[in-house]
């Protein structure tokens, strides 16, 4: 996800993070915008595990039962 425009926004923080990260020199805006990417990634593969898991499940017994196919031309 590349974003070109900003737009600003009103969020609460709690006093003793900004405060840290004053302290610390840290990009406040950034570090939101890196800690929202990484929680909409970890929502986009908890949606598409959760919409998928019949098929990943089906997919694990087959294998289970039969081994995995083509496993007689892999290297020993």
């Amino acid at each position: 996800m590349h974003i070109d425009a900003r737009s600003e926004g009103r969020i609460a923080v709690a006093e003793e993070l900004l405060r840290e990260a004053e302290r610390h020199e840290v990009d406040v805006s950034r570090a939101a915008e890196d800690g929202l990417r990484r929680a909409i990634e970890s929502a986009r593969v908890a949606r598409w595990l959760a919409e998928n898991e019949t098929a990943i499940d089906g997919a694990n017994r087959w294998v289970e039962t039969n081994g995995l196919p083509l496993a007689g031309f892999r290297p020993a």
